[in-house]
């Protein structure tokens, strides 16, 4: 997914890009991590942030590697557009959690779902890494910035739409312990996305 999306990007070719996010696994441990937030569950939310961190570090890797040995145009449209933050992307990844939560609890095809979360997080995960491997370290800065306020989006999202949906642990003290450390979740992202929102307003006013 990481090459062909690449790929994509390189050549601004949107249905290369649309493949690459077709088999992109990207909805398994985002979800997880927002389901564990919601249970309270740590050893599920352990497993997906080292999915998580594993599935990134490896498709940068490959972005890096791509980004040395290739010229990475910025006005390309397809990049240029990963280089801003606005209102709609925020939409964008809030709409992707809760469509990717919905999909655990509804049945709905979870590779149908997979998508709108890869549209959310692989092209500016693959427009930072090229960037910075083709040495243009500013730009990169501003891919990474999009792509952490959509991780953030999406997982609060997420675990908002596990909670409406009524997800919980069956026994009344796990129900409790879940209770405590999903507040301490949706703290911890709340902070972060207000810290990505300054960023956001200092880099694009």
């Amino acid at each position: 997914s990481a090459f062909v999306a690449a790929i994509g990007l390189l050549r601004a070719n949107v249905a290369i890009i649309i493949g690459a996010m077709v088999i992109a696994p990207l909805l398994g441990p985002n979800m997880g991590m927002a389901l564990a937030a919601t249970l309270g569950d740590s050893a599920l939310a352990k497993r997906s942030l080292k999915t998580n961190f594993t599935g990134i570090a490896f498709a940068v890797t490959i972005a890096i590697a791509l980004g040395w040995f290739a010229e990475v145009d910025v006005t390309n449209p397809e990049i240029a557009s990963r280089l801003q933050v606005s209102y709609a992307d925020f939409v964008l990844a809030l709409a992707s959690g809760a469509a990717g939560a919905l999909s655990f609890t509804s049945g709905v095809p979870g590779s149908l779902i997979g998508v709108m979360v890869a549209v959310a997080l692989l092209p500016p995960l693959m427009v930072f890494g090229l960037l910075l491997g083709d040495g243009q370290f500013q730009s990169s800065l501003n891919a990474l910035l999009l792509l952490m306020t959509n991780v953030v989006c999406v997982n609060i999202s997420g675990v908002a739409m596990f909670l409406y949906q009524g997800v919980r642990p069956n026994s009344w003290w796990e129900a409790k312990k879940a209770k405590k450390q999903t507040r301490i979740a949706i703290a911890v992202w709340m902070i972060l996305l207000a810290i990505l929102a300054i960023l956001i307003h200092l880099e694009f006013g």
